[in-house]
């Protein structure tokens, strides 16, 4: 069993050819990288996610009922 794995970890793939010396080779530079990728993970994962929101729980939200009860106090007035 342990062959199989070290079979397996052998074969992942090295970092890209053109990612190592401009990415890697210094500390601030790779740092920058991490921090700018997580910057735009967690932009992409918070926009998808309220979409998926706003899609789950369309027409109970405040956004969504709002006109209603503008046009009431209009109405009203």
């Amino acid at each position: 069993m342990a062959g199989i794995s070290g079979m397996i970890y052998k074969q992942a793939l090295p970092p890209p050819a053109y990612l190592h010396p401009s990415l890697f080779r210094r500390n601030t530079a790779f740092l920058t990288s991490i921090f700018v990728g997580a910057f735009a993970f967690e932009m992409a994962f918070d926009s998808v996610s309220d979409r998926i929101f706003d899609s789950l729980n369309r027409g109970r939200q405040w956004k969504d009922i709002r006109h209603q009860y503008i046009q009431k106090a209009e109405e009203e007035e």
